[in-house]
């Protein structure tokens, strides 16, 4: 089979043996992808219209049974990922391959973060999450396994409004595909006060989900511009007023909800008094840490970030990587 072929996860979850439709959807994953099979051959050998085989192939990727990999490597990428890593201090800099400058890196940058983030994982490992469209897009590319003693823990609180990349869904979901425990903050990312956040952390016990943070062995982070309406505006959290009070106060994105300058400084700002998440400091003492972004409108908050916690591990695509190395000059 080529490398650059998908290959079903070998790992297939106990509670999909007795279910008739898991059944069917990774046979069809199986004659597709190993076995070549065109989606009209493996209609026909399962019965089925072709319609549903398309449906079944694209539920078998989205629950992380079918993983992409391309184990080839590209000169000029390998050349770009060192230049990054000796000018950002990163103990690893991944480029997803992305030439069209103006498409969405989004799936590529998710691609090759699925396959990293597959060889992280391993039994009594601790992982804390934060969210966005690229970590929630990063799940089908995931190769999931039962791992003993694995924990995931939320970085932050819930966004009541978004259905596609609430923080709450995505660690529960990453934790499923690791048969994992997940620990989630019941609370809003972001909260009306600075008093309500104070009574939720000190008498309501979320002081102890958050400082679960310190405890873990890697974090899984991605940070958010704040020139266009991103996941974060686009939920409804951060008004237009405050947005614009953000940038006209210097923000250049946000790291878990906690805005940041250019040079990484969380602002003196009443939306960040006002989160609920893990603070910069804490992630910047974390062991391992892997940023995970990409785009034109995130280069300014992706040098922010590295210079607040200092990630060990960058993951983007190569457009966003030759930009931070044109403006790091």
């Amino acid at each position: 089979m080529p490398d650059d072929q998908p290959t079903p996860v070998e790992h297939i979850p106990d509670r999909t043996l007795n279910d008739p439709h898991s059944q069917m959807r990774i046979r069809a994953a199986w004659l597709y992808y190993v076995e070549g099979n065109t989606q009209s051959d493996v209609a026909k050998k399962l019965g089925v219209n072709r319609i549903m085989i398309t449906r079944l192939l694209s539920e078998a990727k989205k629950r992380g049974e079918v993983v992409i990999q391309i184990k080839s490597k590209l000169t000029s990428l390998v050349d770009a990922q060192t230049r990054l890593e000796e000018k950002f201090g990163l103990r690893k800099a991944i480029l997803a391959p992305h030439t069209d400058q103006a498409a969405d890196p989004t799936r590529v940058i998710a691609a090759a973060a699925g396959e990293y983030v597959s060889g992280l994982m391993h039994h009594n490992i601790t992982v804390g999450v934060g969210w966005g469209q690229t970590l929630h897009s990063m799940l089908p590319y995931i190769e999931g396994r039962s791992l003993e003693g694995a924990r995931i823990v939320s970085l932050l609180g819930g966004i009541a409004q978004a259905r596609r990349f609430n923080p709450a869904e995505f660690a529960w979901q990453f934790a499923e595909l690791f048969d994992a425990e997940g620990f989630l903050v019941p609370a809003p990312a972001i909260v009306d006060s600075p008093q309500t956040k104070h009574a939720l952390l000190e008498h309501c016990g979320l002081d102890r989900i958050i400082s679960m943070a310190d405890a873990c062995d890697v974090a899984l982070l991605s940070c958010g511009g704040i020139t266009t309406l991103t996941t974060s505006y686009r939920a409804g959290h951060v008004s237009e007023a405050e947005r614009t009070s953000l940038i006209e106060a210097g923000a250049v994105g946000d790291l878990l909800y906690t805005f940041l300058d250019r040079d990484g400084v969380p602002l003196d700002h009443p939306v960040n008094a006002r989160n609920i998440s893990a603070s910069v400091d804490h992630l910047a003492r974390l062991p391992n840490k892997v940023l995970i972004s990409g785009g034109p409108e995130k280069v300014k908050i992706i040098r922010a970030t590295l210079k607040a916690v200092s990630p060990d591990t960058l993951i983007t695509d190569e457009v966003t990587g030759a930009r931070l190395l044109e403006e790091a000059g």
